[in-house]
């Protein structure tokens, strides 16, 4: 354990543990879900540092493997995956209700595209003021946004459009191609907004723009959601005593809500704590991977970090009625074994770098 960074572990452990607690209060039945989830996670988190990943990641053969096979989960949950509130984003292995379990590919490929761009920005950067790379970088990067965009999964297509848009920024690219490229995003966008969003998504974010609008349908769960946070008070309602939360109020509480759901019951004090906790793990990620010896570390240091700040600040943003409600969670304290899996495989990573640091 002492080759660990423990501060490390004990951000990512206090999260867990409030993902937990919280669920445990909202939901049992997705609190023993959770519970098999947290076990591979933290598996994950441990063996992953006792492993030659620098080796691993040194082939660009298993850089470009991860990519496709993550594309190919993509394509099968386009043909093969249920629809499952309203979106086809899981693929359910086994008989369903029979002990089957389900994964959410588009998760997997945050992971695929941060270890890829690692790999590709460790290298191009020199070259960066070339189109041709920003173009390059581009390609790899809508070809997954398209397919999850398609499901339709907009939480998940802004997220990473948040990490290949950051890794252009760090990169030194130049004003000129980066202004390009956000407008070639933006044509993208608008024909993502013309077919291949659902109405449902669509009056999300125009019911963004008007509090007022709906409020008993698509501005119900903000509006739930503001209650929760705003009648919490400093030390909250108490564990289980949360009214929007036990009486069925808040919609998704173990998901979408779980911020306010924690912050209704453990007050402001809680969602301060929380929050508090949330940025030192982010600092220490960034903290670890700049003190490594390898660009590539670095940038999965680096993309890890941006990643994590998106799904923050549109889960919370949400919560707070500042961003649309699409879907995003709150690393570790949502409910969702695919998103906890793939944060603890990049933590785990992380985690090699630090062990690796420390010379073993």
């Amino acid at each position: 354990m002492k080759h660990y960074d423990l501060q490390l572990l004990g951000a990512v452990g206090f999260l867990m543990l409030a993902g937990l607690t919280n669920l445990f209060s909202a939901d049992s039945v997705l609190f023993h879900k959770q519970l098999i989830w947290v076990a591979v996670a933290a598996a994950a988190i441990f063996i992953l540092p006792a492993l030659n990943l620098k080796a691993f990641f040194s082939y660009r053969w298993v850089i470009l493997g991860i990519y496709l096979s993550a594309l190919f989960l993509l394509v099968a949950a386009y043909f093969f995956a249920p629809v499952v509130a309203n979106t086809k984003s899981w693929l359910i292995f086994g008989l369903s209700g029979q002990g089957g379990f389900q994964i959410q590919p588009s998760e997997f490929v945050k992971v695929a595209l941060i270890i890829l761009f690692s790999s590709f920005f460790a290298v191009k950067h020199v070259s960066i003021k070339r189109t041709g790379i920003v173009i390059a970088s581009f390609v790899y990067f809508i070809l997954p946004a398209a397919l999850v965009l398609i499901q339709p999964d907009l939480g998940t297509t802004l997220i990473l459009f948040a990490i290949w848009f950051g890794y252009l920024l760090v990169s030194e690219i130049p004003i000129r191609s980066l202004i390009f490229m956000f407008l070639l995003f933006c044509v993208v966008a608008a024909a993502g907004w013309s077919f291949g969003l659902a109405d449902y998504q669509k009056d999300r974010i125009i019911a963004l723009f008007n509090p007022d609008y709906d409020p008993l349908g698509v501005n119900y769960s903000v509006i739930q959601s503001k209650i929760a946070i705003g009648s919490a008070g400093l030390f909250g309602k108490g564990f289980r005593q949360g009214t929007q939360t036990q009486l069925g109020f808040l919609p998704e509480k173990g998901n979408d809500f779980a911020f306010a759901a924690f912050t209704e019951e453990w007050g402001l004090l809680g969602g301060a704590a929380l929050l508090a906790v949330f940025t030192f793990l982010v600092y220490r990620i960034l903290v670890i991977g700049l003190s490594s010896d390898n660009n590539f570390s670095k940038l999965a240091a680096l993309g890890t970090a941006i990643m994590l700040l998106a799904h923050f600040t549109i889960n919370v943003g949400s919560n707070l009625g500042l961003f649309p409600v699409v879907g995003v969670s709150f690393p570790f304290l949502s409910y969702g074994g695919s998103n906890l899996l793939t944060t603890a495989i990049l933590i785990g990573i992380i985690q090699n770098t630090a062990k690796r640091r420390s010379g073993f």
